[in-house]
């Protein structure tokens, strides 16, 4: 059960060393300007592996939960799969459910633990595979294995290292989980974070914040829901931004030969790529060469 990019590697590796029953992923959504319904990955990737597909809007439909009866797998795999799983799905494989979460559980359970973790200015994070139960994330741990966030990580670079370190480790982890020789811990409920799911408006910069802070939260929304401001009463897409030192007064864009600044609570964000509204992707030296009313000007 999966759905986005980050559960292709999890899946192709099962199909190398297991007998992949089925696959259960979101439906098709639209997507676009033109709006046109777009295959999730898994999906494709299933069917590029032959194996057969359900994409319900909810696991609870009989539909669904008939196939998976008739499926009758030994275990449930769980990859970013965009559903909580109810008991009746918990407690249909004779091994349970095991899920491939990006987080260094107890830490980061939920929805976006990847941006959470650039946000929160960890230095790590890596995956946990955990059996699952009826709560959010909360089940108890099998293996987990770390990877060092650097400062030039994205959500998007990120989410890619981890898919592989995630489908790694489930091989891993599998043949001693089945063999009963990998018994699961339980997570210190102590400890835990949540990571709850993102929002388009979360995107929105907030000056009243730190420089870093603000260079964290360009990071940890790429490349979605993506970082912005507004400029002209347009949104300025923020896609690559680092912090520097220097004062001034706060949203207010000023130069330099690095390129143009947006003053924040505490130093300056410095603007190294960018979007205005309109138009393409483009340096912010460049946009600021060819607008002459940009340095000088406020965001909001």
């Amino acid at each position: 059960m999966g759905t986005p990019e980050f559960a292709v590697p999890s899946l192709r590796a099962l199909a190398r060393a297991y007998s992949v029953v089925g696959v259960v992923t979101q439906p098709d959504r639209p997507a676009g300007r033109g709006r046109q319904l777009v295959a999730p990955p898994v999906k494709t990737a299933a069917q590029d592996l032959g194996i057969p597909i359900i994409q319900p809007d909810r696991l609870r439909e009989p539909a669904a939960m008939e196939q998976l009866k008739a499926w009758a797998p030994d275990l449930i795999v769980v990859a970013a799969f965009g559903q909580l799983l109810r008991p009746a799905v918990l407690d249909l494989p004779r091994f349970g459910c095991v899920n491939v979460h990006a987080s260094l559980l107890p830490r980061h359970r939920g929805a976006a633990p990847i941006s959470a973790a650039i946000l929160a200015g960890d230095s790590e994070t890596g995956v946990t595979i955990m059996r699952m139960d009826v709560g959010l994330d909360t089940g108890p741990m099998l293996l987990a294995r770390s990877l060092p966030i650097s400062d030039s990580d994205t959500t998007a670079s990120l989410t890619a290292s981890l898919a592989t370190l995630g489908a790694d480790l489930l091989l891993e982890t599998l043949p001693g989980y089945l063999a009963g020789t990998v018994p699961p811990r339980p997570q210190d409920d102590a400890l835990a974070t949540y990571a709850p799911q993102l929002k388009k408006e979360d995107g929105r910069l907030d000056f009243s914040e730190t420089a870093e802070e603000l260079a964290r939260r360009v990071r940890a929304f790429s490349p979605w829901p993506g970082a912005y401001c507004l400029w002209q009463g347009q949104p300025l897409k923020v896609l690559e931004a680092r912090p520097i030192s220097g004062r001034g007064v706060p949203r207010t864009v000023s130069g330099g030969l690095d390129g143009p600044a947006l003053t924040c609570a505490d130093g300056q964000l410095l603007l190294i790529k960018i979007q205005p509204a309109g138009k393409r992707p483009m340096s912010a030296l460049d946009f600021a060469r060819g607008t002459r009313d940009f340095v000088g000007s406020q965001v909001s």
